[in-house]
C-alpha cells in the first residue's frame, strides 16, 4: 500500500514575518532558520547583477499568505 503525500506549498509567514514573509516563508519551505534566508536575501539585494529586489517583490505579490 502506498500513501500518497501531498506536495509541499510556498506560503508566505504572517507569524515570522519582518517585512511582508517572503523570507520567513521561503525558509519554512526550505527547513531552514529564516534569519539565514533574511541574510542570503540581503546579499542578494546588494549584489548589482542580480535583479533580487524586483523578485522579492514578486514574490511578494504572487505568494499566498498561510492561513
Amino acid at each position: 500500500m502506498e500513501i500518497m503525500n501531498e506536495p509541499k506549498k510556498l506560503y508566505r509567514s504572517t507569524t515570522n514575518r519582518m517585512l511582508a514573509g517572503v523570507c520567513a516563508g521561503m525558509a519554512e519551505y526550505f527547513n531552514i532558520d529564516p534569519t539565514l534566508a533574511r541574510v542570503i536575501a540581503i546579499v542578494l539585494f546588494i549584489t548589482p547583477c542580480l535583479p533580487a529586489l524586483l523578485t522579492y517583490l514578486i514574490m511578494w505579490a504572487v505568494i499566498p499568505e498561510k492561513k
